[in-house]
């Protein structure tokens, strides 16, 4: 989803969906709409030319258009990226392969509920040490500390729909944020767009207002957070003194045969701990000056993509490592 030809692929998908919607609103031939079409399936873009001109004009988006009017080729070339900006392809592709991204994790996280339920079915009526502040407290049941797990997962899946509310939003705002090269059109068209698109039509361009990314970033880093406690428990449970919880093809170690270590586990702890920092990176990110900002939006480039991989990556981890527990007495 984050890579080189992913992106390519949302920005080609923006350019052919901003043609319909303004030959829809009879901004440009509707003919010009086929001749983009074609151009963009025949498309193959020079990828030495692409990469000089994103060090030297900080994005892709001119060198792409560029190459693209010349697949297109004839009188509709000029008919291409008209209105819109830079921005708006780059920012629009994001959220358009974001759109896949929150897919992928409802999905995990669904899986691992039920992961988490079948080990509740199994083990949850035994008795079980309870710990705070990693003391022994009072007596609890396996189905307590499974709870605790699960249960912050599924507030975190009851979240997504806000998440998706604050994401998936059409960015078409034009140089400016205006949409001046549209005058009465500009709504008409970004009706459209976002209908072509699947996506949310805001009141205002949104360039540099990225309220929206952070409630996902925050969104991420919670839920990478809670898979890290799931992670932080077992490692605990799987010491060799309370063997509360046995983990299947846990790594071994060069120099004592006797240890089964948790690696799994750890790296669960690990990700969590990375995934806060990228949250805390991107809230920099936020601050744009005035209409828009390169040293932001390049920090978010940055960011957000690292997330997003992590957060994926802790919850399939999650699973596999819920699939990997035994139990002394289960």
């Amino acid at each position: 989803m984050f890579s080189l030809e992913a992106e390519l692929d949302a920005m080609l998908c923006f350019e052919v969906a901003l043609a319909g919607a303004e030959a829809e609103c009879g901004l440009i031939p509707g003919e010009a709409v086929g001749a983009i079409v074609a151009g963009a399936e025949a498309f193959r873009p020079d990828m030495e030319r692409l990469a000089a001109a994103t060090a030297r004009d900080g994005l892709a988006v001119p060198e792409l258009v560029r190459q693209l009017r010349a697949s297109v080729g004839g009188e509709h070339a000029e008919h291409l990226h008209k209105g819109t900006t830079s921005q708006d392809v780059i920012d629009t592709a994001l959220v358009l392969r974001l759109a896949a991204l929150l897919d992928l994790l409802e999905h995990r996280l669904g899986t691992l509920l039920e992961r988490f339920e079948m080990l509740a079915m199994q083990v949850g009526q035994m008795p079980l040490t309870g710990r705070t502040r990693m003391q022994q407290a009072l007596p609890v049941t396996y189905g307590d500390r499974i709870a605790a797990w699960a249960d912050p997962l599924a507030r975190q899946r009851a979240r997504l729909a806000e998440v998706r509310d604050a994401v998936l939003v059409l960015q078409f705002g034009g140089p400016v944020g205006t949409l001046s090269a549209f005058g009465d059109a500009a709504r008409p068209v970004a009706e459209a767009l976002g209908r072509a698109l699947g996506l949310k039509v805001p009141e205002r361009s949104w360039q540099s207002g990225r309220d929206g990314l952070s409630v996902l970033s925050a969104w991420l880093a919670t839920t990478a957070g809670v898979a890290g406690k799931f992670g932080q428990d077992v490692a605990l449970m799987a010491q060799n003194e309370l063997a509360e919880v046995i983990v299947a093809g846990a790594g071994g170690s060069s120099a004592m045969p006797h240890k089964q270590n948790p690696v799994a586990a750890e790296v669960l702890v690990s990700l969590a701990r990375f995934a806060a920092t990228l949250d805390g990176g991107f809230r920099q990110a936020l601050v744009h000056e005035q209409e828009r900002s390169g040293a932001a939006w390049t920090l978010e480039w940055l960011l957000l993509p690292q997330l997003c991989v992590t957060t994926a990556r802790s919850l399939g981890l999650a699973i596999e490592l819920a699939d990997a527990l035994d139990f002394p007495a289960g």
